[in-house]
């Protein structure tokens, strides 16, 4: 086998591997963050939690050696200290029963402090007013409310957290200040001991806020009084999210606008409908020539979308088309669908003969294949004509369509591979929950600078976490290399056969902008396929952030994750196995795959839309990384690490053909012989040819338990052939599309060539992830399916054992020639459940 892989290989790879490995001289900078030690001015009762260092990760053991990669690129398991206990082998050791439902990241505790108001302020300017604002201060970190003008009473309601691991000082210092051109005035300070300030663990209520007597720097007091309440608590509390953060805090700009691009936030994508025209025909054409009959088609449009029929040569003054032009539209429903019937008079001249214009609030949803009946539309003159000449000409073109927004189908808004969430759009379709996802985002270490400031390279990064129509951003954690989020988000699950995806972006909307804006860069993603996870266990695991770059395959740094996935329902679970993998919808009324790929994008993009108007906005970078938007395009390396994918998978029939080979050929006589005994036992009883198949595997399945995956799939360098890539063939696939390197007609030919390939990998994909998906049966990547699997293996030898060969023969012919109205329009339940199966899809990169 591993001759003919070889063999391949060489008429596959016809041009050379240099060693790209001296390029990654950036690979082993070490950035050293700040022991917890040093901190000297903590309170007693957060000291007394502080916990030891975990021990190091160890490595995990892959399950293929034809996949192993460099140790710096694997995947490494870890036993943190969470808040729930320590962790050990996906198990939580010595649970603190006191611990809230943040019990998958290490607990933080922050100095919390709300200033809501204040009242009877001093006149403190010339003009007899008072412009005030608030300074929080603890040690060498201050956060600063927003200013009022003129206002003794003013009310901020802002909410500062002072982070334990960096706090230098015993006393927090509430300034007043008035704002001022030359230099701010101080109007009354509140002083707090630090060490005095009570704990609040949730579900306690919240703090109440107190009025505090405002005094000058001496300790007198003065006129005024300012509204607080001051906690420590962690962040299971409900201050946490919309809270300024002291390790968020920037040294560049502390503006508002700066602290809500800082912030975490929950973001809830929009439910997305198809829109499905059917343009049928038009009536009464009102040509702006007499002389002749009209080229006409009809141009529709939602938004920035545009489709437009074939052109219809009429022969008469009516034209028909009956054509489906699809696309993709957002609740609440925002843009207009309009129609115009326009007249091509010359090549590049087109007329608008009349025009529709339909609100999607007026169309029929539907949420199954039923009729939509059409309707006729009166076209109307799309500029002003003169009133005489309309009734002369008697103007009353009509348009016959039928329109409907489409909620049975699955709209997908990113690759099939990856996809989050396989329900309806309809929400009266949508089956109850199998279980709760829960990620906890520990902390990254080794981070590549992405940017300088002050002559020394840094980073500002936060993370971005997708799964079904929730995403999640943790805050941004400025001038960081070693960030610790410890951020915990948790998920409903309603299909094991998707994906969670977490990416880690350095933000670049801090500080100076360039003229458009800087876009937030990409450090390096995780995908976790959910039906991969024992339910119950906790994965605590290091991912390496791996990112192709023009230079070759860089690690930029790793990301430490905890995830458990927990069943709500086994049984639900165990049949969504068997059910169809996408609605209904999507087997009675399929797309093309050219369709598939526009509406798609469409998706991505009206998405990015609408999540980037959000606040803190998700940018529309970060949207398409997550979404996978690039996944279709050509490259030479995506096709030879499909191909040797497939090599892969057809290796064990490339096997037994050799063994076969060698029995033929009498190269151990006695294994030769004994060959040949089993061939005519077989032959003499043909009943126990299928028994024995099943029975065999069911035995391989309870032999490889043993030797089941511990630990989620990662991104592989070796599988995705981005070890040893040729430069020529890192330059093409980062060449723009189309192509900026040749003159025109070879720009055209090129792109031709790379379409063309795109699809051609998409198939040997296809192919392979098939066979993957056979060897998954078995091999306890998703330990659900292979249960259910080896199950029915077991009660199929034993059925095949008492049932006569003739009768199964007889029966299996009957049900393959079975008559039409026996058959469904569904898939199979065997299609189903092998449709679910995971593939080495996850382990691309």
């Amino acid at each position: 086998m591993k001759d003919r892989v070889e063999s391949s290989r060489h008429t596959f790879h016809h041009l050379p591997n240099p060693n790209l490995h001296q390029q990654d001289h950036h690979h082993h900078h070490h950035h050293s963050s700040d022991p917890a030690g040093h901190h000297h001015h903590v309170p007693k009762h957060i000291a007394d939690e502080m916990k030891p260092e975990p021990p190091p990760p160890k490595l995990v053991r892959m399950y293929s050696a034809a996949s192993a990669q460099p140790v710096d690129f694997a995947l490494k398991e870890t036993s943190p200290f969470l808040g729930g206990g320590r962790v050990v082998g996906g198990r939580v050791i010595h649970a603190d029963k006191t611990a809230s439902t943040y019990d998958l990241v290490e607990r933080m505790h922050f100095l919390y402090v709300r200033v809501v108001k204040a009242g009877e302020l001093p006149s403190v300017d010339v003009t007899g007013g008072i412009d005030p604002f608030v300074e929080v201060k603890v040690g060498n970190y201050k956060g600063i409310t927003k200013h009022f003008e003129k206002k003794q009473n003013p009310e901020w309601n802002q909410v500062f957290a002072f982070s334990r691991d960096r706090m230098q000082a015993s006393i927090l210092e509430v300034v007043i200040k008035d704002k001022s051109m030359v230099k701010d005035e101080t109007v009354g300070i509140v002083r707090f001991d630090i060490n005095e300030v009570p704990l609040r663990v949730p579900p306690d209520s919240p703090l109440a806020p107190q009025w505090y007597r405002l005094e000058d720097k001496k300790g007198d007091k003065v006129k005024g009084e300012l509204m607080l309440a001051v906690w420590i608590g962690t962040q299971a509390d409900e201050a946490f999210s919309d809270a300024w953060h002291s390790d968020a805090a920037t040294p560049v700009d502390s503006s508002p606008a700066t602290f809500a691009v800082l912030r975490s936030k929950v973001y809830h994508s929009p439910r997305l409908w198809y829109v499905r025209v059917n343009i049928v025909e038009a009536q009464d054409l009102v040509p702006t020539e007499k002389n002749r009959f009209p080229d006409v088609y009809v141009k529709a449009q939602i938004g920035h979308q545009v489709l437009k029929t074939k052109p219809c040569q009429a022969r008469t003054l009516n034209a028909i088309w009956n054509e489906d032009l699809l696309f993709v539209a957002a609740e609440p429903f925002e843009d207009h669908l309009v129609l115009s019937v326009e007249d091509r008079v010359a090549p590049g001249k087109d007329e608008i003969i009349g025009r529709v214009i339909i609100p999607l609030n007026s169309v029929d949803k539907r949420a199954d294949d039923r009729i939509i009946h059409s309707r006729w539309f009166n076209l109307e003159k799309p500029v002003a004509v003169d009133v005489d000449q309309l009734k002369k000409e008697k103007f009353s073109s009509r348009i016959h369509l039928r329109v409907c927004l489409d909620g049975g189908y699955h709209v997908l808004d990113e690759s099939t591979h990856y996809s989050s969430d396989l329900r309806p759009t309809a929400k009266q379709l949508w089956r109850p929950p199998i279980g709760v996802l829960e990620l906890g985002i520990l902390n990254a270490v080794g981070l590549h600078p992405m940017k300088t400031r002050d002559g020394r390279g840094t980073s500002d990064t936060y993370c971005v976490a997708k799964y079904g129509h929730k995403w999640v951003r943790t805050r941004t954690l400025v001038d960081n290399l070693s960030p610790k989020y410890n951020e915990q988000y948790t998920w409903e699950v309603f299909d094991p056969a998707t994906v969670l995806t977490v990416g880690v972006f350095d933000n670049s909307q801090l500080g100076e902008k360039g003229s458009n804006g800087n876009k937030d860069l990409k450090i390096g993603k995780v995908r976790i396929r959910i039906s991969t996870l024992e339910a119950g266990r906790v994965y605590t695991h290091s991912y390496p952030l791996l990112v192709l770059h023009p230079t070759g395959v860089k690690k930029m740094g790793e990301l430490h994750l905890a995830i458990r996935f927990t069943c709500i329902s086994f049984v639900n679970m165990l049949y969504q196995y068997s059910r169809p993998l996408l609605p209904k919808m999507h087997y009675v009324r399929p797309f093309s795959v050219m369709q598939l790929d526009m509406l798609r994008h469409q998706a991505v993009n009206i998405v990015a839309a609408r999540l980037g108007r959000a606040e803190p906005p998700l940018r529309k970078e970060v949207i398409e990384y997550m979404s996978d938007v690039d996944s279709h395009l050509w490259s030479m390396r995506k096709s030879k690490a499909n191909f040797f994918r497939l090599m892969t998978v057809f290796s064990g029939l490339f096997a037994i053909g050799k063994w076969f080979g060698d029995i033929c050929m009498w190269k151990n006589p006695i294994t030769t012989v004994l060959v040949h005994v089993l061939f005519l036992m077989l032959a003499c009883l043909p009943e126990l040819i299928l028994p024995t198949v099943f029975l065999y595997m069911f035995l391989i399945g309870v032999w490889n338990f043993r030797y089941r995956p511990r630990y989620p799939p990662h991104m592989n360098t070796k599988v995705s052939q981005a070890e040893a890539v040729h430069p020529d063939e890192l330059d093409e696939e980062f060449d723009t599309f189309p192509t900026s390197k040749s003159p025109e007609l070879v720009r055209m030919r090129y792109d031709r060539l790379r379409s063309v390939a795109g699809r051609i990998q998409t198939v040997i994909g296809d192919i392979a992830t098939q066979g993957e998906r056979f060897q998954a049966l078995l091999s306890w990547r998703d330990p659900r399916a292979t249960a259910i699997f080896i199950t029915f293996c077991l009660i199929a030898a034993i059925v095949l054992f008492v049932t006569p060969f003739q009768v199964i023969a007889a029966l299996a012919g009957f049900y393959a020639m079975r008559h039409p109205r026996f058959r469904y329009r569904l898939p199979a339940v065997p299609i189903n459940f092998f449709r679910r199966l995971p593939a080495r899809t996850d382990s691309m990169l």
